[in-house]
């Protein structure tokens, strides 16, 4: 059973082993064997290594493999066979800033630990080889933080050990140690200063990078957002070569990107001045099913589905509307763009496609509320009027039609065309035939006299608003009177009076005025 180590105890071994160091280096057996057995009494743990001046003191050359998650790499370092793997790591870190936690050293097929010597592992001689394995800070639970207060406490633990050991070797000469005649007097070695830090480390393994590095050299990990390279900070020379490649690196790519616009703005304007773009790879028609070679079918433009061209032409001509819209359609989603005029136009031959015109131009007139077609027989002409426009000059057959008569009286105005009607009516059954409409037209309200000239007038679609085409009188279309007084626009003491005290004229008025 271990004896508790109270202060007396620890401080009579402390004294005991550092006898047992003065009596094995001056050869006094007895005295070594007596200071054992009283460490074994005491049973407290005791540390026995070789110091330095026991090893060769010849540097020689340690080829080191450097291995991470994502590269590895080879470096030489100058180490002489008594340095223990926690002097190696130390160095690592002091050179190349990888912290000694995230070092994982491997010599001879062999872990070593922080204890071992080099020796001990068979490292005598030129280019005897190691390897150590850097691991991620994340896996050793290594901060920033906790780095940076190692390093401080490293720091002020060299000033306070040299402070020691020169206050020892000046007031206490002899008084902790034995000196005799021939052994060596350890000078203490000089702390070297610590070298200033340029560069950034990476937060992920800790290795410390040029400042211009954009990424870790090791892993490959962003530089800190924070870090800014020193204004001093002059490149060295494979650094600069470094930045050169870099930079003719970006500007081929910059160069790279703007050729490939360009090329892609061409084949743009080349698709844009097809009339049919063709499709560019090998696809079934999602409405025939068959397979459609490159080249040989259809892409629309609008919504970029392909179909081969017979299809498409069927859709044109079997569409009952002015527009065609894409005939894509499966179980969820059905396509509602519009084919364009010009892919159109080159699907249908010139036939197909005049016959498609017109059936455009028919579903127009049927639709437009204010359309009038020409009353020349067999005249495709038609168009679409004004409330205030009475005529209607055809451009195909070149004949004015009266809107307010319905009818084409060239040479004539209406009075005189209707007065010729009622003439021509008692010898030409056409005319008579025509008066009779009238008559009955007049009977039905679907016509009406002109209150000032008498002529008979027909209303248009539209308000309820009429100018007499033979005296320029307004007319108020649902009351069948003047829509001003006697003084005509503006005056308000006779006509209908429509929203005059704000009232419609009659209940069925629609905007006379």
């Amino acid at each position: 059973m271990a004896v508790p180590h109270n202060h007396v105890n620890l401080k009579k071994a402390e004294e005991t082993a550092q006898m047992l160091s003065e009596a094995i280096n001056t050869g006094d057996k007895a005295e070594a064997i007596q200071c054992v057995e009283q460490l074994l009494i005491l049973k407290v743990p005791v540390c026995m290594r070789l110091t330095q001046e026991a090893y060769s003191q010849a540097c020689i050359r340690l080829r080191v493999g450097v291995e991470d998650a994502l590269s590895d790499a080879y470096i030489t370092m100058s180490v002489t066979p008594g340095m223990t793997i926690s002097e190696l790591k130390q160095k690592i870190s002091q050179d190349y800033g990888f912290h000694p936690s995230v070092q994982c050293w491997i010599i001879g097929k062999r872990f070593a630990k922080d204890e071992d010597t080099l020796f001990s592992h068979n490292v005598t001689s030129d280019d005897d080889q190691a390897f150590v394995f850097i691991r991620s800070a994340h896996s050793v639970n290594l901060s920033r933080e906790q780095q940076k207060q190692e390093e401080q406490d490293k720091k002020i633990g060299g000033i306070i050990e040299n402070i020691e050991v020169l206050s020892r070797g000046t007031s206490e000469p002899g008084a902790r140690c034995k000196q005799t005649q021939g052994s060596p007097v350890r000078k203490p070695c000089p702390v070297p200063p610590p070298k200033p830090a340029v560069g950034w480390s990476c937060l992920q393994c800790t290795y410390r990078n040029k400042p211009t590095r954009p990424g870790c050299a090791m892993c490959s990990a962003e530089r800190p957002e924070n870090y800014k390279i020193p204004d001093i900070y002059k490149p060295d020379e494979e650094e600069a070569r470094r930045l050169q490649r870099e930079e003719l690196a970006s500007i081929q790519y910059e160069q790279s990107i703007i050729e490939e616009r360009e090329k892609n703005f061409l084949t743009l304007i080349e698709t844009d001045n097809q009339d049919l773009v063709r499709n560019s790879e090998e696809f079934s028609c999602p409405i025939c099913c068959e397979d459609v070679q490159a080249g040989q079918g259809a892409t629309l433009r609008e919504c970029l589905h392909s179909f081969c061209r017979e299809c498409v032409k069927l859709t044109i001509l079997n569409c009952m509307d002015a527009e065609v819209v894409c005939p894509y359609a499966d179980g969820e989603y059905s396509c509602n763009c519009m084919l364009q005029d010009r892919e159109i136009k080159t699907l249908l031959s010139p036939d197909e496609y005049q016959k498609f015109l017109e059936l455009r131009l028919n579903i127009a007139e049927s639709r437009s509320e204010n359309s009038y077609h020409c009353k020349t027989l067999d005249c495709p002409g038609w168009c679409i009027f004004e409330d205030d426009v009475n005529e209607f000059a055809c451009n195909i057959c070149k004949e004015t039609n009266c809107l307010l008569c319905k009818a084409i009286h060239k040479d004539m105005n209406c009075k005189e065309y209707q007065d010729d009607l009622r003439l021509r009516a008692e010898n030409d059954a056409a005319a008579k035939q025509t008066t009779e409409i009238l008559e009955m037209m007049l009977q039905n309200g679907e016509a009406m006299y002109c209150p000032k000239c008498k002529v008979i007038i027909q209303k248009k679609d539209g308000c309820d608003w009429i100018c007499c085409l033979m005296c320029k009188t307004e007319i108020c279309w649902v009351t069948k009177q003047a829509r001003w007084g006697p003084q005509g626009h503006g005056d308000t003491s006779g006509g209908c009076k429509c929203r005059i005290n704000v009232a419609p004229c009659h209940p069925n008025c629609q905007n006379c005025h």
